[in-house]
C-alpha cells in the first residue's frame, strides 16, 4: 500500500506538488496522468525516497519513507523513465548487483534471474556490457531487475518508452499480473490507452494537484464525456478549476 498525507514539494518559489493526499491499495493498478510539469515525476520521486517532501508524510507498506527509508525501500521498486545501468557491467552482472543490494540468497537469485532472462527474452545479450545496449534492451534489464526481489509496491514512470510492441505488451501483462498478486502499481504515463486498458483508478494531475480521481467511468461522469479516455482527459484538463480536489482515498 502507498499512502500520501497532505504532501507538498517546493522548489524555491515554485510549488511542484501541492497538498496531495492519496491512497493506493494492495493489488491496485493506479495511473497518474497529466500534462508536462504537472508534478507526476516529482510525486513518484518523493514516494521512492529520491526527493524529500517539503511537508506531509508518505508511507509505503506501513513504513514511513523518511523515518524508515531502508524498510520502505526493501518492499519497493522504482522504474524511471530513462533506464540507468552501469556501462562497464553486463546485464547479468547488474541483476546480480541488484540481488546483492536486496540480500537475495544465491540459489533463489539464480532461479529468479534465469526466469526473468527467459521472460524478457534477454539471453542473447545479457552477458554483454550494457554500454552496447539499445534503449529498449536497457529498459528490459531494468524492468527485470525491478521484479527480482518480489516487491510489494512498484513505481513506474513512463514504462513503455523505447520498447518494441511485443515487449510493451509483455510489460503491460506483467504489471497486471503483479497487481493481481497483491502488488500496488503506481504508474505515471502519457500513454492514455495503457491507463484506460489496465488501471483500476486514474488520477489526473495539474499544477501539483489531482483535479480528477476515480475509475474511468467516474472520470467520464465528472467530464460529462462518454467517449475514450483521451476525450475525457482533454475535457477535464481544459476545464479544471485551479482549486480542484487534491487527492482521495482508496475505493
Amino acid at each position: 500500500m502507498i499512502t500520501l498525507h497532505d504532501v507538498t514539494r517546493r522548489f524555491g518559489e515554485k510549488v511542484a506538488v501541492n497538498g496531495l493526499s492519496l491512497e493506493v491499495a494492495p493489488g491496485e493498478f493506479f495511473a497518474l496522468l497529466g500534462p508536462n510539469g504537472a508534478g507526476k515525476t516529482t510525486t513518484i520521486k518523493m514516494i521512492s525516497g529520491l526527493l524529500r517532501p517539503t511537508a506531509g508524510r508518505i508511507v509505503v507498506c506501513g513504513h514511513d519513507v523518511q523515518a524508515e527509508p531502508i524498510e520502505a525501500k526493501r518492499l519497493l521498486s522504482y522504474v524511471p523513465d530513462q533506464p540507468f545501468l552501469y556501462d562497464r557491467l553486463s546485464g547479468l552482472e547488474f541483476m546480480n548487483f541488484v540481488g546483492d543490494l536486496y540480500g537475495i540468497g544465491a540459489e533463489e537469485r539464480r532461479r529468479e534471474v534465469d526466469r526473468l532472462i527467459e521472460l524478457f527474452s534477454m539471453k542473447e545479450y545479457i552477458r554483454e556490457l550494457t554500454e552496447s545496449y539499445s534503449h529498449g534492451m536497457k529498459q528490459r534489464v531494468v524492468l527485470a531487475a525491478t521484479l527480482l526481489h518480489k516487491p510489494k509496491a512498484i513505481l513506474v514512470d513512463e514504462p513503455l518508452v523505447g520498447l518494441d510492441p511485443r515487449t510493451a505488451r509483455l510489460v503491460k501483462q506483467i504489471f497486471r499480473e503483479q497487481a493481481r498478486g497483491g502488488t500496488s502499481i503506481f504508474m505515471s504515463t502519457h500513454v492514455l490507452s495503457v491507463a484506460e486498458d489496465f488501471a483500476d483508478r486514474i488520477g489526473i494531475m495539474m499544477e501539483g494537484r489531482i483535479v480528477a480521481l476515480g475509475s474511468i467511468e467516474d472520470l467520464r461522469r465528472q467530464a460529462g464525456e462518454g467517449g475514450r479516455l483521451e476525450d475525457v482527459f482533454f475535457r477535464i484538463t481544459e476545464g479544471a478549476p485551479a482549486d480542484g480536489p487534491s487527492g482521495g482515498g482508496a475505493p
